[in-house]
């Protein structure tokens, strides 16, 4: 057996990382090479390539670093043989380093043979044994959630983290999904805020070279989007594409740069007051009328703060000047002249019998309303999340619920003389 592993690597070709990092992937490659982030998000439709670039990762990691294990889950055991255990050994035959290894049924494992580095693959059905994980060498280095949604929520997975992570100098966590289609999805709300240490990917099948998916995987993907345009988007485009009541089909998330925000004109500023549960919400906004396009770019959220503690956060962290004009919801004239009495330019907003209407079908109505999901988590969680009312047999009706929603009253308020003069 020796020497037939010697044979073995005598023949044994040299491959290129090109060879099994698609194109699309490159900066993401050396990313996790330079260790830049603790987190790694992959999210993308069928054919993306996520798992792929994931499997060649920890496989080229531990090569690198002889003392570095993994471990890699997904939520019911049954599953990990035929996905996430046969592309480990993908990627193993891609490297052509299959003489180095040895695969495992029972127990589903993989070993280095060189070095007696271990690949586990466990169920997050059975979470107790996790903590009984011991290794005789080394430490676990790389952690992988495959299909992320299926866990129950971001506790499982800090859970299951802190019982396998627990040498090594920084260990890498590497979690892939394809985004469920409801944006209220525990994993599409979780991607949506900023976490240090953590970089989200997205892709699809259209950034992989078409000779690595083949005529029949291109074929399908194109039928679907003929017949079923939603359908395509969620399956192979990775989009989570709502229920079909979504409030907003017109919102875009995406970063707005500090030069562009520069370079915005007139700034809308408009705060909904709240206690708790139901929190304050201050939010800047630019518009730009030529194009109907709505930029959402700073915002201030806290519970059970006073007002002059909320004013001072705003003067301090958020640069609020005597110049700037605040529109604030007119149902708190307390509030309002607590804030004048401090020094905000500070007015009430212009409501009255649908009024809450007007406002929404002219949000509805813009070309984009754009929300930077770094700068504004709140606002973008609220605007992707807020759908339509059901009525009793469960189908969406025209209304809109007073849940939820108060960034989106905050953006309403702030843009009020906009909407007003323009009409819905």
């Amino acid at each position: 057996m020796e020497n037939e592993r010697e044979a073995a690597a005598k023949e044994r070709r040299i491959v290129r990382t090109s060879e099994v990092i698609a194109p699309a992937y490159h900066g993401l490659w050396r990313d996790v090479r330079a260790r830049r982030h603790r987190e790694y998000w992959l999210r993308g439709g069928r054919g993306s390539g996520k798992s792929s670039f994931i499997s060649a990762a920890i496989l080229f990691g531990m090569l690198k670093h002889p003392n570095a294990s993994a471990m890699i889950y997904r939520r019911v055991a049954a599953t990990l043989r035929e996905s996430v255990y046969e592309q480990m050994v993908w990627a193993i035959e891609r490297f052509a380093l299959r003489d180095c290894f040895e695969l495992r049924l029972t127990p589903l494992e993989i070993r280095c043979i060189p070095t007696g580095q271990r690949i586990l693959f466990r169920g997050a059905d059975n979470p107790g044994k996790s903590k009984s994980i011991k290794l005789a060498k080394g430490y676990f280095e790389y952690l992988w959630f495959e299909e992320l949604a299926e866990f129950s929520g971001m506790d499982a997975i800090r859970s299951l983290r802190a019982s396998v992570l627990r040498g090594g100098e920084q260990g890498i966590t590497f979690c892939s999904y394809n985004p469920p289609p409801g944006a209220q999805s525990w994993v599409n709300a979780e991607a949506l805020l900023p976490r240090e240490g953590r970089l989200v990917h997205s892709s699809s099948y259209l950034d992989l070279p078409e000779a690595w998916l083949g005529d029949a995987f291109l074929a399908e993907a194109e039928l679907l989007k003929a017949e079923d345009g939603r359908a395509y988007r969620h399956m192979y485009m990775g989009e989570a594409t709502g229920s079909g009541g979504g409030v907003f089909e017109n919102l875009c998330l995406r970063a707005i740069p500090q030069e562009q925000i520069d370079r915005f004109g007139a700034v809308y500023s408009g705060m909904d007051f709240g206690w708790f549960p139901d929190p304050l919400h201050f939010v800047r906004c630019a518009y730009d009328a030529a194009q109907r396009r709505l930029w959402i770019f700073d915002e201030y959220r806290t519970v059970k703060t006073s007002n002059l503690d909320v004013f001072n956060d705003l003067r301090e962290k958020k640069g609020l000047s005597a110049a700037e004009e605040v529109i604030a919801d007119s149902a708190d004239m307390k509030s309002i002249g607590d804030m004048r009495s401090y020094g905000m330019r500070c007015m009430a907003a212009t409501k009255g019998p649908g009024s809450v209407r007007a406002s929404m079908r002219w949000l509805q109505g813009l070309r984009e309303i754009v929300i930077d999901p770094r700068r504004c988590p709140a606002a973008a969680r609220e605007f992707s999340e807020y759908e339509y009312e059901r009525g009793a047999d469960g189908g969406f009706v025209e209304a809109y619920p007073d849940r939820n929603n108060h960034a989106i009253d905050a953006v309403r308020y702030a843009t009020n003389r906009i909407w007003l003069r323009c009409g819905a």
